[in-house]
């Protein structure tokens, strides 16, 4: 078995939601035990989770043991992470008054493993400052929270409460479990670009490349995971919203260009991860282009380079590069990386079988001024992004060692 989530459940509607996520933090390989409260069974089965889990699940704090353990203590230490969904206003409530009288609030009393916590309630409910109130004080002292989302309540409201899509939160989860005990980038302000651009021919077309932005989504939210105020600069992609950052969506090489020159300045760490467009065409047609001749002739022109444009004048910034390459994959890094003055640049190989395009996994060399290059096993997305933000976190100047 790989890591072990403890999954708390309380009684609320989202809690049929929250075996979407239970099972995909089983297919992420993550070995989930589930505690639910009275009340989240009159909305689900134990059963339910159990088949999905492959574990029992764990409701009454007094129920006879499988084996000779004090469970709570037992699961709480054995816990890597701890994710709580849907968390209603009297699960926040009692964490936060420190009470623990039943099993799932005593297991969160005594763990000591990242717990993310998405609230699941009615607009009223989540804007009662009482409640407001509550959830800053489990955020400052280190809780993590997912979400709510805005939209249809299953009361009829429209506003914030829907519990958060469990793809949000297992991408954020896992990101807690990845960050834990490395370097927090709290008070840090991360910049990150992600994703292709797309150049306009004609009303109808355009120029683009195959990019998802995962690598770059996977950036951004691992940086906001340890803290870190992030902006995220995208190009198009149907990708969520990573939790935490702030997302300025872009179409266009100047577009992004744009964007980008404008917060840097107030950066800490920049991460280039966007497959930007080195060429657009060199004029716009207004009109579709109709199909006259067999053949076609669009002249381009080169688009601004925004890592270098930033570099220029870099300061104590920090800024980490992408290089994707069919050839010679060290030797352009290696050129690039001097050429454009970083900090780090991130290789990989594309082409092939071995292309990460749209893959959540990678398989990189990281090449520093001055070091030799170091290549990294394959990983995912997320696991990688954690080792990029390692490596910039190192370099920023009062966490030099």
């Amino acid at each position: 078995m790989g890591e072990t989530c403890v999954f708390g459940v309380t009684g609320g509607i989202a809690a049929a939601k929250a075996t979407l996520a239970a099972s995909m933090l089983v297919r992420r390989g993550l070995d989930v035990h589930v505690i639910m409260t009275e009340s989240a069974c009159e909305f689900v089965t134990p059963l339910t989770f159990r088949t999905l889990t492959a574990n029992p699940v764990t409701v009454d704090m007094f129920e006879e043991p499988g084996e000779w353990n004090v469970k709570h203590v037992s699961l709480a230490q054995r816990a890597d992470l701890f994710v709580i969904a849907p968390a209603t206003a009297n699960f926040i409530g009692k964490t936060a008054a420190g009470m623990a009288d039943d099993m799932l609030t005593t297991t969160v009393m005594a763990a000591r493993a990242p717990i993310v916590i998405a609230p699941a309630m009615n607009t009223g409910m989540y804007e009662n400052p009482i409640v407001q109130r509550n959830i800053a004080s489990l955020r400052a002292l280190g809780y993590m929270f997912v979400g709510p989302e805005r939209g249809r309540l299953a009361c009829g409201d429209t506003g914030p409460g829907r519990m958060a899509a469990p793809e949000r939160i297992v991408d954020f989860a896992m990101h807690a479990l990845h960050g834990r005990a490395r370097p927090s980038l709290a008070g840090r302000r991360v910049l990150v670009n992600a994703g292709p651009t797309r150049e306009p021919i004609d009303p109808v077309r355009y120029i683009t490349n195959r990019s998802s932005g995962k690598m770059g989504y996977a950036v951004a939210g691992a940086a906001a995971a340890r803290g870190a105020c992030v902006t995220l600069v995208a190009g198009p992609t149907d990708l969520p919203v990573p939790e935490g950052c702030a997302l300025i969506e872009v179409e266009t090489a100047d577009e992004m260009y744009n964007a980008c020159v404008a917060a840097a300045p107030a950066s800490d760490i920049i991460v280039a991860a966007a497959a930007v467009a080195d060429y657009r065409p060199a004029s716009y047609s207004g009109s579709k282009i109709k199909k006259t001749a067999d053949d076609l002739c669009i002249r381009l022109a080169c688009t601004r380079d925004i890592i270098a444009e930033i570099a220029r004048t870099k300061g104590e910034r920090v800024i980490v590069g992408f290089a994707a390459e069919t050839d010679d994959l060290l030797a352009n890094a290696q050129t690039k990386l001097a050429a454009k003055n970083l900090d780090m640049i991130v290789a990989n190989a594309v082409g092939g079988e071995c292309s990460p395009f749209g893959s959540d996994e990678n398989t990189v060399t990281l090449l520093r001024p001055g070091l030799e290059p170091e290549g990294l096993p394959a990983m995912s997305k997320l696991a990688l992004a954690h080792e990029i933000l390692d490596r910039a976190a190192s370099i920023l100047p009062n966490l030099r060692k």
